[in-house]
């Protein structure tokens, strides 16, 4: 039996094992929904340091897109709106799909998976909208419901299309329901990193990428290390990430900004989950 990642972020950014567990997935659609699944996922994780939530509320649009036209390829003996072609409410169309008898198609497919994503498109058209208590800020909180609700479909339709054995889907299902743990703890003004076996100088990097708008101070970023000493931190872990043009160290101010290389070396590596 094949090996399978015991964590959400590991298994969501591997398209191989979501390709296997979706193995009766019509390959075209197959291919879109992973798409936008992981790329919803990677917008999410990237929104939970930057919180640009409307890129991560773009990619949920997609994904809820697919996934309605996968549901109209199923239930409609192939026929679906052509993905050049515009859906004018996706809700309604959605709700359309209760009203299918039950021949037509699974369970899943009339009932539970429309209405999940109903609920997740409704989130998302709500992303950036001001919330009741005006200075309250929930597109965090919406952002991960999002995700989580997402993650609840791709599981429904391996539950459905799974072609591995039962095991092997059962443990992708497993898999993809365990909570994420976040790369980077905020605790009592201080931060730490909770992705283990980063060595500092990546550690530095996710830091000061969790405040991407803000310089860091040097202090700061020593302290949330734990650093054993801060004249070694300057030497051997900030003077060679400057040098690598990854960061802009300011001596005289001691602080620290993370320069566009470094943003993007976090974006690709550090937080697509390799």
């Amino acid at each position: 039996m094949k090996k399978i990642p015991k964590d959400n972020t590991s298994i969501s950014h591997d398209s191989h094992i979501l390709d296997e567990a979706l193995g009766g997935v019509e390959k075209n659609f197959k291919k879109r929904i992973i798409s936008t699944y992981l790329e919803l996922k990677h917008r999410h994780s990237k929104a939970s340091f930057n919180h640009e939530h409307d890129s991560s509320g773009l990619s949920a649009g997609k994904f809820c897109e697919t996934i309605f036209r996968f549901t109209e390829y199923e239930l409609n003996s192939g026929h679906f709106t052509p993905f050049s072609g515009k859906i004018t409410n996706l809700v309604k169309a959605f709700q359309e799909f209760e009203k299918t008898v039950k021949t037509q198609g699974h369970e899943s497919l009339r009932l539970t998976i429309p209405r999940a994503v109903i609920l997740i498109y409704t989130l998302r058209n709500k992303r950036g909208i001001g919330h009741v208590g005006g200075d309250i800020d929930a597109n965090a909180i919406d952002g991960s419901t999002i995700v989580k609700l997402a993650d609840w479909v791709v599981c429904e339709l391996i539950r459905v299309y799974h072609t591995m054995s039962f095991e092997e889907a059962q443990a992708v299902v497993d898999s993809l329901n365990t909570k994420s743990i976040p790369m980077i703890w905020e605790v009592n003004g201080k931060k730490r990193v909770l992705k283990k076996g980063l060595p500092y100088k990546d550690q530095v990097l996710l830091l000061t990428y969790s405040e991407v708008d803000n310089a860091v101070a040097v202090e700061d970023l020593f302290l949330w290390t734990q650093y054993s000493s801060l004249s070694m931190f300057r030497s051997s872990v900030l003077t060679p990430l400057h040098k690598e043009k990854l960061i802009e160290y300011d001596t005289e101010l001691d602080f620290i900004h993370l320069s566009p290389i470094g943003i993007s070396q976090v974006e690709q590596w550090l937080l697509s989950g390799k």
